[in-house]
């Protein structure tokens, strides 16, 4: 089964939480802060949305910082997703 996102949504797939703090403090799942880091799966077509004109600007493959509240989670064979509009989208991270 494959997502294929709509308008100007993205799928993305979030990346590891760190276990350990930079000290060294090892983390317990529960006290993990859900990261924001994500990796872009799938990317809709763009084109007209609410009646303005979207340009596509992340790839499949990059790797992005979303907001914290955005999106919607689907679980798809046993993977976890969210689907967000490419706005909250903040930023690209490269290397």
């Amino acid at each position: 089964m494959k997502l294929s996102p709509l308008g100007d949504r993205v799928v993305l797939k979030q990346l590891e939480a760190e276990e350990t703090t930079k000290s060294g403090i090892v983390l317990p799942g529960n006290a993990q802060e859900k990261p924001q880091q994500a990796e872009v799966i799938a990317v809709g077509p763009g084109g007209n949305v609410d009646g303005k004109e979207v340009v596509m600007q992340v790839a499949v493959g990059d790797k992005v910082i979303y907001s914290k509240y955005a999106g919607t989670e689907v679980k798809l064979e046993d993977t976890e997703y969210i689907v967000v509009r490419q706005s909250d989208i903040l930023a690209k991270v490269e290397a």
